[in-house]
């Protein structure tokens, strides 16, 4: 039997067995086991693909993924937002290999990835699935191509997805484990945990942590126990694009944002788009940008004032430090302080160190030793 089969005989055990306080632990172990079981697959196959796979060079301030299943129009629509020439069709695979394009927007560079149609079993390998999936791994934003005719398959990508590592629009769990020598496994917890000690001890040794002290600073259940002791696990924000919306009669609107409520998702959150009449793409520009938390840094260079053309792009949260080392060379071997005008200083001009958080529009001189 191939791991494949094993792990889909596992799976199946997982769903047939009724979830219970007696049957917990049994569970946290089987699920523990896939885990490890999937990473092994996802580098027995990377290792022995042979061809060039889909590993693409990240460019720009930013990368975002395109999701979506076979002719959704992804490569019409990054065609549209990055005039990237990208074979387009209306049939199944289209997009052979990763196509990128670069959208030009506020200042920043972002690098779109049409990557091919995902289909169902991508996760376990199908359809050079896992290739795939590991572009959307690198990137810093999701964004869901859906057709307004089969909203349904949101729910095979996010699975696809989910069984790959990807986590979306949500943050790591607040688990940490901390290997020790000897006295086996001590777990400390902040809140009143729902699950048992012995299913979470079962869990770590299914990992290989016979001695390890946990602390754990919130409300988990097995999944989440799991994602927080594996560092392949990577944590994203999406966005949903619905395409073809020009084709679509008006009374079947309605249809349309009840199979989105139905995803959880908010008809409101969600942006329409034509593709094909490139309509709505300036709101999906938009989304993108905030989705991303880009910040634009207009830098004072010496003898040449404040460059507000091609400003310095940055995330939200990120330092004067952050700066500097994306600057290089002298900024970041030979910084003496900096001086901040804009929206994160308290006064024009104000002097700052390394650790100071920028802000979008913010003004920044940087000083050096000589």
């Amino acid at each position: 039997m191939g791991l494949e089969e094993e792990i889909e005989e596992i799976e199946e055990e997982i769903r047939e067995t009724p979830y219970n306080k007696s049957t917990e632990a049994h569970i946290g172990r089987l699920k523990a086991k896939v885990a490890e079981m999937k990473e092994k697959l996802a580098k027995r196959q990377a290792s022995g693909s042979g061809g060039p796979g889909y590993a693409v060079e990240k460019h720009g301030d930013a990368t975002v993924g395109l999701v979506g299943f076979p002719s959704v129009g992804k490569s019409t629509l990054l065609n549209a937002l990055t005039n990237a020439d990208s074979e387009v069709g209306s049939y199944e695979f289209t997009t052979l290999d990763v196509n990128p394009g670069m959208l030009k927007y506020r200042g920043a560079n972002i690098q779109l990835l049409d990557v091919p149609g995902l289909i169902e079993g991508a996760a376990s390998g199908r359809g050079d699935g896992q290739e795939v999936l590991s572009v959307v791994r690198t990137a810093d934003l999701v964004v869901f191509v859906l057709s307004a005719f089969e909203i349904q398959q949101y729910d095979r990508l996010s699975e696809e997805l989910y069984k790959n590592g990807i986590r979306l629009d949500q943050e790591p769990p607040r688990v940490d484990v901390r290997p020790k020598g000897k006295d086996g496994i001590s777990i400390n917890a902040s809140v009143d945990l729902d699950l048992d000690e012995s299913t979470l001890t079962t869990i770590l040794r299914e990992h290989g942590h016979a001695n390890a002290n946990v602390t754990i600073g919130e409300q988990v259940d097995l999944d989440e126990f799991i994602d927080g002791i594996r560092d392949n696990r990577v944590y994203l924000p999406s966005l949903v694009t619905v395409n073809k919306v020009d084709l679509i009669e008006r009374d079947y609107a309605e249809t349309v944002n009840e199979n989105l409520r139905e995803r959880g998702i908010d008809p409101d959150d969600a942006i329409f788009i034509s593709a094909e009449e490139e309509k709505g793409l300036d709101a999906l520009k938009e989304r993108i940008w905030e989705e991303l938390g880009l910040i634009r840094i207009y830098m004072d260079k010496p003898g040449r004032g404040v460059d507000y053309e091609e400003p310095l792009m940055l995330f939200e949260g990120e330092t004067v430090e952050d700066a500097c080392e994306k600057l290089g060379g002298e900024f970041e071997n030979r910084f003496r302080f900096a001086r901040v005008s804009g929206p994160s200083a308290k006064h024009d001009e104000q002097q700052v160190g390394l650790d100071h958080e920028l802000a979008d529009e913010d003004e920044l001189r940087i000083l050096t030793t000589k």
